[in-house]
């Protein structure tokens, strides 16, 4: 892979030519100026012009549509959100389910617009596997978050509990103890979906420019090397690139996701394996992995990414051989018929995340900024869920989308809760993950003594509460 291309199976995947578009040479007036064409700013612009053609709408991209985290991903369009039962917890039973309603219908509004705007992603609504696949403690978890979830009232409908013969018939993994499926997700090529949403909002006439970095950016306008744009809105749609861009660093930090996909593989393997109706996957441990079975029948997994101190870009996404190697040994040991399979792809990418891991959705009315992002890796259906919001917002409008409790009418940037100085926040990274390291360690060998068990687990059980400490929200 090279140039472009390289950026992930993605991208090398795409038949058309990666020509970026011409870049900002000139001083211009817009209504809306949005800075990164990704999925935020794509479905912002989109969302925009679908309610308000008349608008004069600019994108800034430092590089090409699809270089950031939305060419980069696992393909997981999910109906969800990140943090969700903890955001509406403080809610009625029936606004409760309304937002649910809301959520899970992400993937069908995603589908729903690729059919009307003619943009073919591979879209395949298979539903979403957890597997306890590797310990029994992994099982206790899993019933316990089924619990959670009736209790919030989601019925059969929405998670089913899965024997390990009723698992072994969608995803056979070995020795599984039982799995959930929720139907609320779909898998997609995101390249595909980008690069065509982009296409689509030019031809409704937004301007997009590559190759045009935003240097710094303050209400009314946005500022590259070469140029810059005045606008009556500014919407900041960066994400993980928010730590290069006070000051939304601030609020919004980089860590690092990274993702491995084998050659093509024969029927005879598939068949072993399972995933016949496009679900994507997840090995239900604190440590995050994430698969799917793509449309030309590759593997996809990803797992166990990485944060740099100050929260820094990781720029070479190369990855090194033995980040290659611990990714092919995870999903090995889940498939065990896949240990020698060939890798023809590893890349990474940038995502961001916010303190308590909240997910938001703002426009300060004063400012005249919009703002959604901290999506915490979960952006590829987040990201229209905010674009959708972001439009409503900016055009003010009282909807169910801007009544939600992510969703912020009128509040500004600095009142996002702010990440603690480093180096509190790599200490912090690393003691958390050192402490899943441990518990998965410990718990995958059967010969630990309860004792240790017990211990290791409510150790990584108290530093995952500590990311999600509460602070106020003013």
């Amino acid at each position: 892979m090279s140039g472009w291309r390289g950026v992930s199976l993605w991208m090398d995947q795409l038949g058309e030519p990666l020509q970026p578009r011409a870049p900002l040479t000139e001083d211009i007036q817009a209504d809306v100026a949005i800075i990164g064409a990704g999925f935020t700013g794509l479905w912002t612009a989109y969302y925009l012009k679908r309610q308000a053609p008349s608008l004069n709408i600019v994108m800034l991209e430092a590089q090409i549509a699809g270089f950031g985290a939305s060419g980069r991903n696992g393909g997981w369009l999910m109906g969800n959100l990140l943090g969700e039962d903890r955001l509406l917890s403080g809610l009625t039973p029936a606004a409760r389910a309304e937002s649910f309603q809301l959520l899970h219908g992400i993937p069908d509004e995603v589908a729903r617009v690729c059919t009307d705007e003619g943009i073919d992603c591979d879209l395949r609504k298979g539903g979403v596997l957890y597997a306890a696949a590797r310990y029994p403690e992994q099982e206790r978890r899993l019933r316990e978050m089924l619990d959670d979830y009736r209790k919030q009232g989601l019925g059969e409908a929405d998670y089913t509990w899965l024997s390990p013969q009723a698992l072994r018939e969608q995803l056979n993994v070995a020795n599984a103890y039982g799995g959930l499926y929720s139907p609320h997700c779909a898998t997609i090529q995101p390249a595909k979906l980008v690069r065509g949403l982009a296409r689509v909002v030019e031809s409704l006439g937004v301007r997009i420019f590559e190759q045009s970095p935003v240097l710094r950016w303050q209400a009314g306008e946005a500022t590259t090397a070469n140029a810059r744009v005045k606008a009556d809105w500014v919407v900041p749609a960066v994400e993980g690139y928010s730590s290069d861009l006070p000051p939304l660093n601030n609020h919004l930090v980089a860590a690092q996701s990274l993702i491995v996909a084998t050659e093509p593989l024969p029927a005879d393997v598939w068949a072993q394996i399972g995933l016949s109706h496009g679900q994507a996957f997840s090995e239900n441990s604190r440590q995050v992995t994430y698969g799917q079975r793509t449309h030309d029948n590759r593997l996809v997994f990803g797992a166990r990414g990485g944060y740099r101190f100050g929260g820094r870009l990781r720029q070479d996404f190369n990855l090194t051989a033995s980040e290659r190697a611990l990714r092919q040994q995870l999903f090995g040991d889940l498939f065990p018929m896949l240990r020698n399979v060939r890798l023809t792809h590893a890349w990474g990418g940038n995502l961001g995340v916010a303190r308590r891991f909240q997910p938001h959705m703002l426009a300060d009315c004063r400012q005249r900024v919009a703002l959604a992002g901290g999506y915490g890796g979960e952006g590829v259906g987040a990201s229209n869920l905010g674009g959708r919001t972001l439009a409503d917002l900016i055009l003010g409008r009282d909807t169910l989308l801007t009544r939600q409790p992510w969703a912020f009418p009128d509040r500004t940037i600095a009142s996002l809760p702010r990440w603690e100085p480093e180096p509190l926040r790599w200490l912090g990274y690393n003691a958390i993950i050192r402490s899943f390291v441990l518990e998965d360690r410990v718990l995958a060998n059967p010969d630990t003594p309860p004792w240790r068990r017990h211990l290791a687990e409510r150790l990584a059980g108290a530093m995952e509460g500590l990311m999600h400490t509460k602070e106020p929200f003013a």
